[in-house]
C-alpha cells in the first residue's frame, strides 16, 4: 500500500502549485461521510465503516498541500476528523462547527483544517442564520454556513464553507443557494463591518452553467474562476462539464474587477483526481467509502506585498 502514497505524491506534485513565500493555496472538500474509523490499517470485509487508517493517510497526504481546507461532510462522531488531524501533523489545526439538528442537517459539521505556520485565525467565527422578516421567522438553511477568518502574511481574508442541501429535485435547492448569495453579497457591502477578502467555497450541488441554481449563484456578482470551469467534481462524472457542485468563488464588481483586497487570483485553479493513484483495486463507489465521492477543489493566490 506504500506504493499508493507514492502515486499520490508524484500526481500532486504536477498538479497543485507548490507553496512560496507569496502565495496562498485555498481548496474545499467535502468528504464523505467523515465520521467514525475502522481503526486498524486495512478494513476487512466484514468491518464497518470502510475508512482504515490507510484511507486517512491518503486523506493526509492531499489536504497537506494547501494552506486552508474547507471541509463539507464532518459528522457528528470526530473519530476520523481527529485522527486526519493527527495524520498531519502539530503543524495543523482545525475551526469546527457544532452539529446542525435535524434530519436535513444529516448530523454533519463544517470545518477549516489549516497549516498553522502558514495561516492563522484573524478572529471572526460563526454561522450565518437569517433574520426573521415581518412575524415570520424565514426558514433556515438546513445546515448552516460556517464563517472564519484567517490572516497570511498580514492579509486577512473570511471564508464561508456551505453544504446545500440536495432535496428532490434541482427547485429544492434553489431557495438555499439564492438566499445564501444574496447573504453574503449583502455582507460585503457593508461598510465598517467584519468582512475583507470575503470568499465562498464548498459543495452548492449547482448542476450546470446557466441553469437557475449556477444563475442565482452568479446574480449578486459572486464568481468563480473560469479554470474551474471544465473540471470534474464528483468520480462519478463521466465528464468534466457534468456538474458544478463544489465551487470557490468572490466577488466583482459588474465590470468584472475583482473586490479581493491584498490577494491577487494566479489565474491556477482546479480538482485532483485521486483515483489512478490510490486503492487501485477497489470500485469507485467503495473507493468513495474511504476517501470520498468528491474530489477536492483548489485554487492559487499571490499576495499582493
Amino acid at each position: 500500500m506504500t506504493e499508493d502514497f507514492e502515486r499520490l505524491r508524484a500526481a500532486l506534485d504536477t498538479v497543485v502549485p507548490s507553496r512560496t513565500d507569496t502565495n496562498l493555496l485555498v481548496a474545499t472538500w467535502n468528504i464523505r461521510a467523515l465520521g467514525d474509523l475502522t481503526a486498524k490499517w486495512a478494513a476487512g470485509p466484514k468491518d464497518s465503516p470502510k475508512r482504515d487508517w490507510h484511507a486517512i493517510t491518503c486523506l493526509a497526504e492531499v489536504i497537506s498541500r494547501f494552506d486552508v481546507v474547507a471541509v463539507q461532510e464532518a459528522r457528528r462522531n470526530p473519530r476520523a476528523l481527529t485522527h486526519l488531524l493527527g495524520t498531519l501533523g502539530p503543524a495543523w489545526q482545525a475551526i469546527v462547527s457544532d452539529v446542525t439538528e435535524g434530519s436535513a442537517g444529516n448530523g454533519e459539521r463544517l470545518a477549516f483544517l489549516y497549516k498553522s505556520d502558514r495561516v492563522q485565525p484573524a478572529g471572526l467565527v460563526g454561522e450565518i442564520v437569517l433574520p426573521p422578516i415581518g412575524n415570520d421567522p424565514v426558514r433556515q438553511f438546513a445546515r448552516s454556513p460556517y464563517v472564519a477568518s484567517f490572516t497570511r502574511a498580514g492579509t486577512e481574508f473570511t471564508l464561508a464553507s456551505v453544504h446545500v442541501l440536495w432535496g428532490n429535485n434541482a427547485a429544492e435547492r434553489l431557495p438555499e443557494v439564492t438566499a445564501f448569495a444574496q447573504w453574503m453579497r449583502a455582507w460585503a457591502d457593508r461598510p465598517d463591518d467584519w468582512n475583507r477578502n470575503l470568499m465562498v467555497l464548498g459543495d452548492f450541488n449547482l448542476d450546470r452553467i446557466g441553469d437557475p441554481l449556477y444563475e442565482a449563484f452568479v446574480a449578486t456578482g459572486l464568481w468563480p474562476p473560469t479554470e474551474l470551469n471544465a473540471v470534474p467534481r464528483t468520480i462519478f462524472d463521466d465528464s468534466g462539464a457534468s456538474h458544478f457542485y463544489d465551487q470557490i468563488a468572490w466577488f466583482s464588481e459588474p465590470d468584472g474587477t475583482s473586490l479581493l483586497q491584498g490577494l491577487i487570483y494566479a489565474q491556477r485553479a482546479g480538482s485532483f483526481d485521486f483515483i489512478p493513484h490510490v486503492l487501485t483495486g477497489l470500485t469507485r463507489n467503495e473507493v468513495s467509502w474511504r476517501i470520498s465521492d468528491h474530489y477536492p477543489l483548489w485554487v492559487e493566490f499571490r499576495l499582493a506585498l
